[in-house]
């Protein structure tokens, strides 16, 4: 508890004993020797008493301010040419004229003022956003917050421009025109993209230039949520749904694109080897005519058992592995794809 308080609890408690003592003394006379005994002990050495002190007590509980550390106190004095003190208080503890000068304490320390459209958020009850048109005709919403404080050197200025009404009847109003302000010199798009950014600074500048003006120091302005109508907001979500479709397309393509590369030097690469494989076999061929025999009887079917064979070829076949067959009497087994040859006449001894 600080010393005025504590004087202006010691103020009340005098004046109540003063009042029970009187009451006191006037009964007790008014039992004794009568209503006029009783009128005449109120004016009792022994109250006038009580009364010099309670009055001294007061007039010390009014002259007594202690300011906090956090608060400056305005001083109206009757003394003063323009009725109020041209310096303020700082914290601690001060005189001041007892029932000539009054003190008004504002605070010094950062106060917060938001205008929300949340119901509880703001400083105000229910949807507290600044809506605003951007040059193009759409419509937005916005939170924001103000963090500011008063100027110590013009916290008189403050009192005699606004009082205590310097929020409501300044802040509020200068923060709502200026954001109307400045949204309408950019377009919707612009304002959901990196100009948002630019549009948060500009306001920040102005509002310390008006703030500066008024004696009260901006902290920060913050702009804290952009809420679009219904219609945007639904046409820019399906465009981000059309871009990722074309990304996806796009990434798809060059898969597709990479694959195709890819099975283009793989066939490139087995085409070369190839190649090579078929310049080597001939100049093995060249330098060894019977390879090329070779290779032709190697790839033969293993269950073929005779066949035809140009004339001009040699005959180099395994006939001890051949499987006797049992041919039918009168036919012959005949090779695939050749016409088969009448059987020859049995001769007659």
């Amino acid at each position: 508890m600080n010393i005025d308080r504590l004087f202006n609890a010691l103020t009340i408690s005098a004046w109540v004993l003063l009042a029970l003592l009187m009451l006191w003394l006037f009964v007790r006379a008014t039992q004794k020797q009568g209503v006029a005994a009783g009128i005449k002990a109120l004016f009792s050495l022994r109250v006038l008493l009580f009364l010099l002190l309670a009055v001294c007590i007061s007039l010390l509980s009014t002259s007594l301010v202690f300011i906090e550390p956090q608060e400056v106190g305005v001083v109206i004095s009757v003394l003063a040419p323009r009725g109020v003190r041209d310096q303020p208080l700082r914290s601690g503890l001060h005189w001041i004229a007892p029932l000539a000068e009054q003190v008004i304490v504002y605070p010094i320390y950062w106060q917060t003022y938001t205008m929300s459209g949340k119901p509880l958020e703001g400083e105000k009850v229910g949807n507290d956003s600044i809506t605003a048109r951007t040059s193009d005709g759409q419509e937005v919403s916005i939170d924001c917050s103000v963090i500011f404080r008063i100027d110590y050197e013009q916290v008189v200025r403050i009192h005699i421009d606004w009082q205590e009404r310097y929020t409501q009847d300044f802040i509020r109003p200068l923060t709502r025109g200026l954001v109307r302000t400045e949204v309408s010199q950019y377009t919707v798009n612009e304002v959901n993209s990196s100009k948002r950014q630019d549009l948060e600074s500009t306001l920040d500048r102005r509002m310390r230039e008006e703030l500066e003006n008024m004696g009260l120091v901006l902290d920060a302005f913050i702009l804290r949520n952009i809420t679009f109508s219904p219609e945007y907001a639904a046409a820019v979500e399906q465009k981000q749904v059309a871009l990722e479709g074309v990304t996806r397309k796009q990434h798809e393509a060059e898969q597709i694109k990479i694959q195709a590369n890819a099975e283009a030097e793989a066939t490139k690469v087995k085409a070369q080897a190839q190649s090579e494989a078929l310049r080597l076999i001939a100049a093995a061929i060249a330098e060894n005519s019977d390879l090329l025999t070779y290779q032709y009887i190697d790839k033969l079917a293993p269950n073929i058992k005779v066949m035809l064979v140009p004339n001009n070829a040699p005959l180099i076949l395994p006939l001890p592995e051949l499987e006797p067959a049992t041919v039918p009497t009168g036919t012959l087994p005949a090779a695939t794809g050749a016409p088969t040859a009448p059987p020859s006449p049995t001769p007659t001894p």
